[in-house]
């Protein structure tokens, strides 16, 4: 005879292997600083990209005025004020990759976890 709990509760483990684990369970092979880290570091470096391609596009835009002011400018303080956007921008970036990390990281555990619970239910019965 077929128990119809243990049926309905092993169709629910593999629904969740095919859809939610398969985000989740990379995640929970990391501990929580090596996630986080890796998460910094990666949007660190994109956001290295990107800053550096928006000033690049904002070079070639204002190139002209440039080459028509090139004796006038005061490259030491555009690099301060680009220095300190860049840092500002990165300062805030990293904060909300931090913010997100910790909170990816602990829905995916406390997901896994019940995850694991349910398991434990299929294997007493």
């Amino acid at each position: 005879m077929v128990d119809e709990e243990k049926l309905i509760l092993m169709t629910k483990l593999a629904s969740y292997e095919n859809g939610e684990g398969k985000k989740y369970v990379p995640i929970a092979n990391y501990f929580r600083s090596d996630y986080i880290s890796a998460q910094l570091l990666k949007s660190i470096v994109a956001g290295t990209v990107a800053f550096m391609s928006i000033m690049g596009i904002v070079l070639f835009y204002n190139f002209e005025t440039i080459m028509e002011e090139i004796y006038n400018i005061d490259f030491v303080g555009i690099a301060k004020r680009i220095g300190t956007l860049f840092a500002t921008c990165m300062v805030i970036y990293v904060i909300i990759t931090y913010i997100l990390a910790v909170y990816r990281y602990s829905r995916a555990r406390k997901s896994l976890k019940n995850y694991y619970a349910n398991l434990k239910k299929v294997e007493k019965m």
